[in-house]
């Protein structure tokens, strides 16, 4: 079955760099659009970055110029490499596949002022 797993979250200064990286398995993964997202209590949860097979990405307004989402097609792995975290940049974040219903269980990133 598809399993998505997170890791690489932490408590970081701001201005400070995260590598977060997603394990896949049981799919296809090289085909597959990737992605991350993030969530804050009491709030939706939101798109960060998403990767197609081919590599083209597409990033929310909020973290272009300071995130950069990538992947690893022989490792089955999607990463968000963040450098310049803002206190604002504190949620929990997901890996998704795709535009399913098949996500991670999270990883929690804080950035402290």
């Amino acid at each position: 079955q598809v399993q998505l797993v997170e890791s690489g979250g932490g408590l970081v200064q701001a201005g400070g760099s995260l590598r977060l990286s997603c394990q896949a398995s049981g799919f296809i993964f090289s085909i597959n659009l990737m992605g991350w997202y993030r969530q804050t209590p009491g709030k939706q949860r939101e798109l960060v970055a998403t990767i197609t097979s081919g590599g083209s990405t597409n990033y929310a307004d909020s973290v272009k110029g300071r995130f950069t989402i990538s992947r690893g097609n022989a490792k089955n792995t999607v990463y968000l490499q963040m450098n310049s975290l803002k206190p604002e940049d504190t949620a929990v974040y997901y890996c998704r596949l795709g535009t399913l219903d098949y996500w991670g269980q999270g990883t929690q990133v804080t950035v402290s002022s």
